[in-house]
């Protein structure tokens, strides 16, 4: 503990900085709670959106498999040169506790096939599809990803933090609060003492007298 004057101005500061610093702690391990349960929202969502991507995959391989055998490989490659990228979103944030994490907005539409139906069949529009439904799952998983990661990197900092108040700062002071009231104290017995002998003296000069 640092060495500091035992005075009653000091020990006012002291309690209000241990009384700060509690307070502190409370309000961090509040923020540090809401944090985990969104977090938690999140990675049960992002376990749904997990599984029903790969299940939309197996579905979309093996209807792409089936257009590869029924139409040929090098068929079903032009054809997906013909398929456009996907740039209809808009990235927008919202806070969670301080906490900036994405919002995917997309329109969800049907997609409209890119190629001519005389010379493909049903498994070449049943994987057109499917990978179609896969490219939103796609973006709703990067969304909850990101945030997750966001939220837990914030918790690493709140918790780091509260450890900080909980274990150091608020031990220290609760220490400091203790070690000048405890000198206040004896300083209040000595004078006490003190008192009382010169009052005793007083009083024996006075019966000589």
């Amino acid at each position: 503990m640092e060495i500091i004057a035992p005075t009653k101005s000091n020990l006012m500061s002291a309690k209000a900085t241990l009384e700060f610093s509690k307070k502190g702690y409370e309000l961090l391990d509040q923020k540090r709670n809401v944090l985990i349960r969104e977090m938690m929202g999140y990675v049960g969502k992002a376990k749904d959106i997990q599984e029903e991507i790969n299940k939309k995959f197996q579905e979309a391989y093996e209807a792409l498999r089936m257009a590869n055998i029924t139409m040929g490989v090098s068929t079903v490659e032009d054809i997906s040169h013909t398929v456009p990228e996907n740039g209809c979103f808009n990235l927008l944030f919202k806070s969670v506790m301080g906490v900036e994490v994405p919002i995917i907005r997309y329109e969800k539409k049907q997609k409209e096939a890119t190629y001519s139906f005389y010379q493909t069949n049903t498994a070449m529009d049943i994987a057109f599809s499917k990978f179609s439904e896969i490219k939103y799952l796609i973006m709703e998983y990067a969304e909850v990803e990101n945030a997750v990661f966001k939220l837990a990197m914030e918790i690493k900092k709140t918790q780091k933090r509260a450890n900080a108040l909980q274990n150091i700062q608020i031990p220290k002071y609760e220490e400091m609060v203790k070690y000048i009231q405890d000198a206040l104290e004896e300083k209040d017995r000595e004078d006490f003492f003190r008192l009382k002998v010169v009052k005793k003296k007083s009083q024996k000069k006075k019966k000589k007298i």
